[in-house]
């Protein structure tokens, strides 16, 4: 089991924007537009508690768990990232077709790992709609009749090169070194 917790920085940054809501409000009695910026900083601060007060992602074997909900993985039919990565926002679309959004409020590694797990477990899923085993490179067992496909061969030299080689090569084979000096020579 793997347990993903809300990134605690969530909760400290709510905490400032209410300090900085408190001191605009009370920089408000003497200059009005302050409060515009009171308001907005405990709008901010309302979201980032609600982010901090997420509850825990748990990734089980056989299920996945968001709170006291479990979700199992056969029953998770695709897996949509969003371009939200921290905090991550998945898209998940169960067999009955209801939708659920994962959102997770943790730190870039926590949120990457968790979307790799997500991933890597939903086996019945289209992820991003790609198919689970085309997503993943996993080959799907040939038939019996078809032929097995060998991998493209990739020129590494020009056609020139490669014969100057393959005359290298013979000339190895033949004389036993490539010097061009008489062995004699060096004695």
């Amino acid at each position: 089991m793997t347990r993903y917790q809300p990134a605690r920085h969530y909760l400290w940054f709510g905490i400032a924007a209410v300090v900085l809501a408190a001191s605009s409000a009370w920089l408000g009695r003497s200059f009005r537009p302050a409060f515009v910026a009171a308001a907005l900083s405990l709008l901010t601060a309302a979201l980032l508690f609600l982010l901090a007060l997420r509850p825990a992602v748990e990734i089980h074997e056989g299920y996945l768990s968001i709170g006291r909900r479990i979700i199992p993985w056969m029953d998770i039919r695709r897996v949509d990232r969003t371009g939200w990565i921290s905090p991550l926002l998945v898209r998940i679309t169960l067999y009955d077709d209801s939708r659920l959004a994962l959102i997770y409020p943790g730190d870039l590694d926590s949120c990457n790992s968790l979307l790799r797990h997500l991933r890597r477990l939903s086996r019945d899923a289209l992820i991003d709609g790609i198919p689970y085993r085309q997503y993943w490179g996993e080959v799907l067992a040939s038939g019996g009749g078809r032929q097995q496909q060998l991998p493209p061969r990739y020129r590494i030299l020009r056609p020139e090169d490669e014969a100057e080689v393959e005359r290298l090569y013979q000339r190895l084979k033949t004389v036993g070194n490539l010097d061009q000096k008489n062995s004699t020579d060096e004695k």
